[in-house]
């Protein structure tokens, strides 16, 4: 039923890797930070290729928000890259006030979120991210679903004006869209075209909520997949046109459902056409230590849980 084909594992980090890279041979503007974390951001080939373009801050993660807030003045464009955690929660101060407030060209690169994660804990796994990001105005919000979207994602942020979140993660996961599909942020697409229920995913779910899709299908259930990579500015009239040709969603991501991309989704089909909803995402918890597939496994965040969601939200239309 689909085109896509695991084309092999690789770490969405590496995506970006591989953009920072290349933006560093394409646009002289373009300078990186890094708090620490070079080898966990996969930088060091922009790093060889342009040590004048690079500033490495430490663990000063605050320091260095405010460092690229300061750059963009002369026209550079940062790159600021640590985990998640660090990107958003301990500088949540720093971005609203030097960042967001006052429209700096900011991109904020945060690699290792969710709960993929893995053996790092509770303590490293935000699952709050997005809900932080997405509420600050003029604030865009991307999450990528495998490497080679977020190396296509980090090219196109650097065309984009303004301060943009940009959400990767740590493990190697399925490659499957094309090397040469445009990024076109604010604009949902469309993997597979269905007609019993729509299952809209974002990141790491992405590639779940198609093997979910397959197993539907052998079951007779005809579903929509659609790959929601930028969160905000969110693409209403894809989910509108299909909802209203399937009758129910699921909305399914690596995130709390407070704050995340289903509670979007919930508030513009509220407001435009109501629609049953399931959602797969963490319920209100932090997260704990283990692999990524066991804490997939635990938390319902995988092909087997949208199975279901699916299952259930079709009896409530």
């Amino acid at each position: 039923m689909t085109k896509y084909t695991d084309q092999g594992k690789k770490d969405t980090r590496s995506g970006y890797g591989e953009g920072m890279t290349e933006l560093g041979r394409t646009n002289p503007n373009v300078v990186a930070l890094c708090a620490d974390l070079v080898g966990s951001l996969k930088i060091q080939t922009f790093i060889d290729e342009n040590p004048e373009r690079f500033f490495q801050v430490g663990i000063a993660e605050a320091n260095m928000m405010g460092i690229a807030a300061g750059l963009t003045i002369g026209g550079k464009i940062p790159f600021t890259g640590t985990f998640a955690n660090f990107s958003t929660g301990r500088v949540y101060d720093q971005i609203r006030q030097s960042i967001a407030y006052s429209d700096k060209n900011v991109k904020i690169c945060a690699s290792h979120a969710g709960i993929t994660l893995g053996e790092d804990g509770a303590t490293h796994q935000i699952l709050e991210d997005i809900g932080l990001m997405k509420m600050l105005p003029g604030m865009t919000v991307i999450n990528p679903c495998d490497f080679n979207q977020t190396k296509a994602a980090t090219l196109a942020i650097a065309e984009l004006h303004g301060p943009v979140y940009l959400r990767f993660g740590r493990p190697k996961v399925a490659n499957f869209t094309p090397v040469d599909q445009k990024f076109e942020i604010g604009k949902a697409l469309h993997l597979t075209e269905g007609t019993d229920v729509t299952i809209i995913a974002t990141g790491h779910l992405v590639w779940e909520s198609l093997i979910a899709a397959e197993a539907l299908e052998n079951q007779g259930i005809s579903a929509e997949v659609i790959n929601i990579h930028t969160i905000k500015p969110l693409d209403e009239e894809a989910i509108i046109k299909s909802v209203k040709k399937t009758g129910c969603v699921v909305s399914a991501e690596e995130h709390n459902y407070l704050g995340g991309l289903g509670e979007s989704i919930a508030r513009t089909l509220a407001s435009h056409h109501p629609t049953p909803q399931e959602f797969i995402a963490t319920q209100d918890t932090f997260g704990e230590s283990g692999t990524p597939e066991q804490l997939m496994e635990k938390y319902g965040l995988n092909n087997k849980a949208i199975e279901a969601a699916v299952l259930k939200v079709m009896k409530r239309k």
